[in-house]
């Protein structure tokens, strides 16, 4: 049920550095062909610093770590495409069904290959108004009990964060900032929230990882939050503004569940012009880069 590619088996066999990609983002996240344009970009990204990129998806049943030209084109090209977290595997293996990983699949299946590090854009997390609707996304438990270090831009900023890093702390998943003291803000620098700890290069990342080993216990992630440079971001402004009316409008059309996520970043992507997408691109590519420099760092340690 799980198949890894050629390149990916021998580099995780070699001791060689490998990183994981979620491929949600060539399916839902882009448009063609942009799509398979950014799924090439983001593996060169990987290759640069020094590690193999595994980008993961599901096809015909089939978890792939690793995929091909043709893997790489299935995912962003074929049609009804499905979106699978965790729990959706084995129902999409039975049913050989083909699907795009989110973040929860992919750490999954990631640290079930044996690698370590995973590089994404953003991490899901507790939805605005939990209270009322509970809704709560599957990133956070698949975290709580997953061995794997997940290079990120913080958590998607149309979430509640503050109250998405304090369930990341009651599930004893270990968050540190990447350079900075606050906690970022997906697509804008910073979400003006302070966090605990601070690592300021890829070996310090790595000896954590160590640690975590070393230590034994629950078998939970390391975030390591990037935030966007400053230039990259998204106006502030502009995206607080523009968040508030994507969250009226959900709550005049009821938006709620499952469709909610996917409503407020495309309402985010057009309300401000694309810009929202490229600060999300330009994270990405910055966490890829930077899970290369901790996964070859992580490979010399073991």
């Amino acid at each position: 049920m799980i198949r890894l590619s050629e390149e990916v088996a021998d580099a995780l066999a070699r001791g060689l550095p490998v990183v994981a990609l979620e491929s949600t983002i060539i399916s839902h996240g882009l448009p063609q062909p942009r799509n398979l344009e950014v799924a090439a970009e983001l593996e060169e990204i990987v290759r640069r610093g020094g590690a193999v990129p595994a980008t993961i998806a599901v096809l015909d049943g089939v978890a792939r770590i690793g995929l091909d030209q043709a893997g790489l084109e299935r995912i962003a090209t074929q049609p009804g495409l499905r979106k699978l977290g965790q729990r959706d595997l084995p129902v999409a293996a039975a049913l050989s069904a083909c699907g795009a990983t989110t973040v929860s699949a992919t750490a999954f299946l990631a640290a079930r290959a044996g690698i370590r590090v995973f590089a994404t854009g953003g991490l899901g997390g507790v939805h605005r108004g939990f209270t009322v609707d509970q809704d709560e996304s599957a990133d956070l438990d698949t975290l709580s009990r997953t061995r794997i270090t997940i290079v990120c831009a913080g958590v998607k900023s149309i979430l509640d964060v503050p109250a998405t890093l304090q369930r990341l702390e009651t599930r004893g998943v270990s968050v540190v900032g990447y350079r900075t003291g606050e906690f970022p803000g997906f697509y804008v620098h910073t979400s003006g929230i302070p966090i605990d700890w601070r690592v300021d290069s890829p070996a310090e990342a790595a000896a954590i990882m160590k640690a975590q080993d070393a230590l034994g216990g629950a078998e939970s992630a390391l975030v390591v939050a990037n935030p966007v440079p400053p230039a990259d971001q998204l106006d502030p402004e502009l995206h607080d503004r523009v968040l508030a009316e994507a969250l009226a409008e959900a709550d005049r059309r009821r938006i709620t569940g499952q469709a909610i996520t996917p409503f407020l970043l495309d309402f985010l992507v057009k309300g401000t012009g694309g810009a929202s997408l490229e600060a999300n691109l330009t994270a990405v590519r910055g966490n890829a880069a930077i899970a290369a420099q901790i996964a070859s760092y992580w490979s010399k340690e073991n």
